[in-house]
């Protein structure tokens, strides 16, 4: 998991000042209302609402946009879509096992988009089931380094059901039960430990190593996936090595 976090904490940070912070602030938008629809505006009672905004913050999404967007979702300003979850399952190049979830209100041009991605860029659709067994939905919550040791992340979580914490380079990653995830964002709160995000994903139980030509297709197939409006996370089991990281993001 560590190359594929690597990569993904990397390119979320490139993503503030990149060419496609709108597609970005779209989707983000998009966690809050879909949050308040499903679990009302209260963010007290609706972790899944707060951390869906706090994310929103850490990328720079204006306070406006935020608000707009809660009210949409919980009904008190017009204007909210009718979205729905659908799960896709395929294989990327090096028979990387790949799940593409999309939170749209168009489930045909959602298909057609993901369908499109995957034929283009050496992916596979797969049959329900064929791929996300290999996937265990998981807490996952990211800690900037700044002077922390790994200690000191490991002391905060661990009585809050903490699993493992992994050193990413500039960060750490903090890995519970998706049940336990707001106990242990609280626990980080509560020790003074600031976070990036904290959310539920799906972390694979078994990893494909990739080199630098394997690396490239599938940050290019994900690349291409998450260029879809309708498609909000892509989780894939590929492992990439320091070294080839560096080669590739150079």
């Amino acid at each position: 998991m560590s190359g594929h976090s690597k990569w993904a904490t990397t390119k979320h940070k490139k993503a503030v000042i990149d060419a496609k912070r709108g597609k970005l602030f779209a989707k983000l938008i998009k966690n809050i209302e879909v949050a308040a629809r499903m679990g009302g505006v209260d963010i007290e009672g609706n972790p899944t609402l707060y951390d869906a905004i706090q994310k929103a913050k850490k990328q720079s999404v204006p306070n406006k946009n935020i608000d707009s967007a809660v009210k949409r979702g919980g009904g008190l300003e017009a204007g909210g879509a009718d979205y729905e979850t659908i799960m896709y399952e395929g294989y990327g190049p090096n028979g990387v096992a790949v799940l593409i979830e999309c939170l749209t209100d168009n489930r045909n041009r959602a298909a057609s988009d993901v369908r499109v991605a995957m034929t283009r860029n050496g992916g596979n659709m797969a049959d329900p089931g064929s791929v996300s067994y290999m996937f265990s939905r998981k807490g996952v919550i990211i800690v900037p380094k700044g002077e922390l040791s790994e200690d000191d992340v490991l002391t905060a979580v661990l009585d809050a059901g903490a699993e493992e914490v992994n050193d990413l380079g500039e960060s750490f990653e903090v890995i519970s039960e998706a049940t336990d995830l707001v106990a242990v964002r609280t626990a980080l709160q509560e020790a003074g430990i600031d976070y990036d995000s904290a959310e539920s994903s799906f972390v694979p139980s078994v990893q494909v190593e990739l080199d630098e030509e394997g690396a490239k297709k599938i940050f290019k197939l994900i690349d291409a996936l998450e260029d879809s409006d309708d498609v909000q996370n892509v989780f894939a089991n590929f492992d990439v090595s320091d070294e080839i990281m560096e080669k590739v993001d150079a």
